[in-house]
C-alpha cells in the first residue's frame, strides 16, 4: 500500500515536472512576442500622434530611401 502511494507521487512529481518546464518554454517564447509587439504598438502610436506625413518621413528615413 504505502509503495503504491509512493510510486503514484514519483510518477505524478515527474508529471507535473515536464509540465512546468513546458510551461516555462511557452513563458519565454510569448514574452519575446509580446515584446515585439509592445514595440509595433509604440509605432503605431506615433505614427498616430505625428501624423501619416510625419510617419511617412520617418519611414523613409529609416529605409534610407
Amino acid at each position: 500500500m504505502i509503495e503504491d502511494t509512493t510510486t503514484k507521487i514519483d510518477v505524478h512529481v515527474a508529471v507535473c515536472s515536464e509540465r512546468y518546464a513546458a510551461i516555462e518554454k511557452s513563458f519565454v517564447t510569448g514574452d519575446k512576442r509580446m515584446t515585439r509587439i509592445e514595440y509595433l504598438l509604440y509605432a503605431v502610436i506615433v505614427c498616430v500622434l505625428f501624423g501619416p506625413g510625419v510617419a511617412g518621413e520617418l519611414v523613409k528615413k529609416i529605409l534610407g530611401l
